[in-house]
């Protein structure tokens, strides 16, 4: 175990001991190894740096009571990161071999993971880039696909604190566009729109439809739920990011907590008449928002109320250990 202070960590990369590379050339994939150079070294023309050709994902690795290190439903990152790569003209990262690259890094790495009851996880980072130069606009020849490890703490400091939203006049995405896959564009899309939002005092932006703009899509970085008393509201769109975390959420809702579910298009007009609303994702489980402010005018809610707060601690306990996992959630590592 190593001497960190496992209960103050902050979602920040730390790098540790190894991660996993694999490189795609001639037309294949080579074995895959662990390295333990944490620097990508590329030429100054290689297509990533020069047209964006990439994609992530982020998923977390827990300690279990019994010593036991389980990661929380990695088959639904390895298939959208396969969506992701199909939509980016990118060759797909076998969904088996994305597997067993998690299952390395995360033992290669046991002694950064945090301990059981501390509040932190192992993230891991999946990613892969074109590495081709070019100069002309088109899909690289060569990639390469690589997953590090980093110890975290919360996504927010301070604990629980309700979020206030705008809603922000620019698009995160666009019709038929890219917005329903993990993207690296996608995030640098939204930065502009962030780094104005925090300079105004809110924390993120609530993006519209980019068609209508009259129905709720998700935040630069996460999916948002809303609650009208016991039933939940799951916006839905071609555009928003299927969430691992939000399908989860959904799943618990309906088959473990017998909530009524809604997963259908939310104009932003009833989001007034919602009682709750909510922020989820791998690295915030899911957070409480207080406010949306639409151009002056807010819409209030209550806060860490008792929908958001029943499903927060319902998935945290199955990541934990500490509730019965739904077959096929939890996936023992070490």
């Amino acid at each position: 175990m190593m001497d960190m202070d496992w209960n103050s960590l902050g979602f920040s990369y730390t790098p540790t001991d190894y991660r996993y590379v694999a490189i795609y050339h001639n037309g294949a994939w080579d074995a895959g190894m662990l390295s333990g150079d944490p620097s990508v070294v590329l030429s100054e023309s290689a297509c990533v740096l020069q047209y964006a050709q990439s994609c992530f994902e982020g998923l977390k690795a827990f300690s279990q009571e019994d010593g036991t290190v389980v990661c929380f439903r990695p088959d639904l990152n390895a298939a959208r990161m396969a969506d992701s790569c199909r939509r980016m003209e990118m060759p797909v990262f076998p969904e088996d071999r994305f597997l067993e690259a998690v299952d390395r890094t995360v033992r290669a790495n046991r002694k950064w993971i945090p301990p059981y009851g501390s509040g932190a996880s192992l993230y891991l980072r999946p990613f892969m880039f074109g590495t081709t130069p070019l100069i002309g606009v088109h899909s690289a020849e060569d990639f390469q696909f690589r997953m590090f490890a980093t110890p975290v703490g919360p996504y927010f400091k301070g604990g629980i604190r309700p979020l206030r939203l705008r809603i922000s006049d620019l698009d995160r995405a666009a019709p038929h566009g890219t917005g329903h896959i993990k993207a690296s564009l996608n995030y640098a899309m939204s930065l502009y729109a962030l780094t104005e939002a925090h300079a105004l005092g809110f924390d993120e932006n609530l993006y519209l439809d980019p068609a209508t703009r009259t129905y709720v899509e998700e935040t630069g970085g996460a999916n948002v739920l809303f609650a009208a008393g016991d039933r939940l509201i799951v916006p839905l769109s071609d555009s928003i990011l299927p969430s691992v975390t939000r399908r989860s959420l959904v799943y618990a809702a309906k088959h473990l907590l017998a909530m009524d579910v809604e997963e259908r298009k939310v104009a932003l007009d009833e989001v007034r008449g919602f009682t709750e609303c909510g922020l989820c994702g791998t690295a915030a489980v899911i957070i409480p928002v207080a406010e949306i402010n639409d151009h002056g005018k807010a819409i209030s809610f209550a806060g860490y109320g008792p929908v958001i707060r029943k499903l927060r601690e319902t998935l945290l306990g199955i990541q934990t250990g500490k509730l019965p996992a739904p077959e096929g959630w939890l996936r023992t590592i070490a």
